[in-house]
C-alpha cells in the first residue's frame, strides 16, 4: 500500500535523523528511458507516474529512499527531448536546471536503443562540473547490444571537452530488479556523510494536488494512448476530506472543441472510466475513499499561455 503521506508534515520538519549519509541525487535523462519506472522499483512505491508516452512526468517530484545507512532524496525530472513551443522549452529547462546543486547524478540510458541527441547533451551537460555520476544502463530486459555505443560516445565526447571526468557505467532494470542494490550501493558511496534531509516516513513531499493531478493524467494517457496526450493538462480544484472518504474536483485542460469530445468519450464512458480509475488508485496511495470528478475545459492553446503554465507548475 501506498504511503497516506505525500506532503512534509509541518509538526515534523526539524525531526530528521541523524548520522550515516544523506544527499540529492538528480535522476536524468531523455525522455522515456524509464527514470519514473526506475524510482517506483527503488522506493517500491510509486511516487512518480508511468507511461509509454513520452513528457509524462512535467514536474520534479522529490522521491525519498530511506534505510539504516541513510537517506538519497531523487528528483525525478522530466525528460529532455526536442523542445517545441514554451512547453517544451520550460520542461527541458527545469530538467537542465535540477544539476545544480545536486550531491551526485544518475544518468539513465536505454540500453536497449541507440544512442540519442539528447544522451550526447546530457554527457556534454555533466562535463562541464565535477558532481559524482553514475551512468546507469536502464531497460537490459530488453536488450544491451548499443552499451559499447554509449561508452565510445562518452569517450569521444570526454577527448573533445579535454574532461577528465570518470563516471562509474552500471547496468539494470527497473522492471525486473536487476542491478537496484548495486546502484544504491554505489550512490551511498559518493553522497555526503550527514544527517536526514526528510522525516524516515516521508516518501515524497510533492504537493498532493500535483500528485493527485498527475494519478489522473496517467489514467487518461492509457485510454487515450498518443492521441491527445501533450494537449491534455489536469488542475485538481479541490480535495475535501471527510472521514468517511475524500471527494477530488479537477478539470482536465484541452485545447480545441474538437479534443473535448474524444476525453469524455461516446455516451461519457471514457471520462467515467478515468475517475473510476482514479479513484482506485488513490484509495489505493492513500488509505480512503476518493471519488474524482472531471469537468473538461477548452482552454486554447494553453501550452503557450504563460498563466496557465505557472498555474500548472510547468513554468
Amino acid at each position: 500500500m501506498f504511503s497516506p503521506m505525500f506532503e512534509k508534515p509541518k509538526e515534523e520538519e526539524g525531526s530528521a535523523v541523524t548520522g550515516g549519509r544523506s544527499g540529492v541525487v538528480a535522476v536524468i535523462g531523455r525522455t522515456n528511458v524509464g527514470k519514473s519506472t526506475l524510482l517506483n522499483a527503488l522506493l517500491g512505491e510509486k511516487v512518480s507516474i508511468v507511461s509509454d508516452t513520452v513528457q509524462t512526468t512535467r514536474n520534479v517530484i522529490r522521491a525519498i529512499f530511506t534505510e539504516e545507512r541513510g537517506q538519497l532524496v531523487f528528483l525525478d525530472t522530466p525528460g529532455v527531448h526536442k523542445a517545441e513551443g514554451d512547453f517544451g522549452r520550460n520542461l527541458n529547462k527545469m530538467a537542465r536546471s535540477s544539476v545544480g546543486g545536486a550531491d551526485a547524478i544518475l544518468l539513465v540510458f536505454d540500453a536497449s536503443r541507440k544512442p540519442w541527441q539528447e544522451d550526447e547533451g546530457w554527457m556534454r551537460r555533466l562535463m562541464k562540473d565535477d558532481t559524482p555520476c553514475v551512468l546507469l544502463f536502464n531497460k537490459t530486459d530488453l536488450g544491451t547490444g548499443f552499451i559499447e555505443t554509449y561508452k565510445a560516445l562518452w569517450v569521444r565526447v570526454a577527448e573533445e571537452k579535454q574532461s577528465g571526468l570518470h563516471p562509474v557505467w552500471l547496468e539494470g532494470s527497473a522492471v525486473t530488479g536487476d542491478g537496484l542494490s548495486a546502484l544504491t550501493d554505489r550512490l551511498f558511496s559518493v553522497v555526503p556523510e550527514g544527517p536526514h534531509l526528510f522525516p524516515e516516513e516521508i516518501l515524497t513531499d510533492y504537493p498532493r494536488k500535483l500528485n493527485i493531478g498527475d494519478v489522473i493524467r496517467e489514467k487518461l494517457f492509457d485510454r487515450l494512448q498518443d492521441e491527445l496526450p501533450h494537449c491534455i493538462a489536469v488542475w485538481v480544484e479541490t480535495i475535501d476530506e471527510k472521514e468517511k472518504g475524500w471527494t477530488v474536483e479537477a478539470d482536465v485542460y484541452v485545447e480545441r472543441h474538437s479534443q473535448k469530445g474524444i476525453v469524455i468519450g461516446a455516451k461519457g464512458r471514457l471520462l467515467k472510466s478515468v475517475q473510476y480509475e482514479a479513484g482506485k488508485e488513490l484509495n489505493e496511495m492513500y488509505g480512503v475513499p476518493v471519488k474524482v470528478k472531471l469537468w473538461v475545459k477548452v482552454e486554447k492553446n494553453w501550452r503557450k499561455n504563460f498563466w496557465v503554465l505557472k498555474k500548472l507548475g510547468y513554468a
